[in-house]
């Protein structure tokens, strides 16, 4: 932990595995002119924010294999933490790259992986360390229902008459 970049900047999942894994070369922002984060460069925290809806991870997982990789299963990302490092080497309006969408994209480079750290997010760059320890427990965020294998639900059963009828 110790050489880790001070400064985080949020990303929902799964985009912040696709950039902790180096899949992802650029980070999209809306950010308006003014926004200090527009002048960033260098290193920095990868942190995992702790939502993700069924319908980002699925459109995100779909983008992923369009682009020739495979998502992680959901109940398997790590969120409401940092998830690694990459740095910041430009900041561009227009990119040829599948990845950019824009309107502004944060070019990264060097990314890698780290050991899940458990920590709260901020909008923007933020000092992740004033967050430390973290409020909410001391792992990820646990995974939602809808994240786990069928197989792994429980199976409750219906009691009688509550299936409805055809006739």
């Amino acid at each position: 932990m110790i050489d880790l970049p001070h400064f985080a900047l949020s990303v929902r999942q799964p985009w912040a595995t696709a950039l902790a894994l180096g899949w992802k070369p650029v980070e999209n922002r809306s950010w308006r002119k003014g926004n200090p984060g527009l002048h960033f460069r260098g290193p920095f925290a990868i942190h995992a924010s702790s939502g993700m809806t069924r319908d980002e991870y699925e459109d995100a997982a779909a983008w992923f294999k369009h682009c020739g990789f495979t998502c992680p299963p959901a109940a398997e990302l790590h969120r409401g933490g940092i998830v690694g490092i990459a740095t910041i080497i430009d900041i561009v309006t227009e990119m040829d790259s599948p990845w950019f969408f824009g309107p502004k994209g944060l070019v990264v480079a060097d990314a890698r992986s780290v050991e899940f750290i458990p920590v709260g997010g901020r909008l923007g760059f933020f000092d992740w360390r004033e967050l430390l320890p973290f409020a909410k427990g001391d792992g990820p965020v646990p995974p939602a229902k809808w994240m786990l294998p069928q197989d792994a639900k429980p199976s409750r059963p219906r009691p009688a008459g509550s299936q409805g009828s055809l006739l």
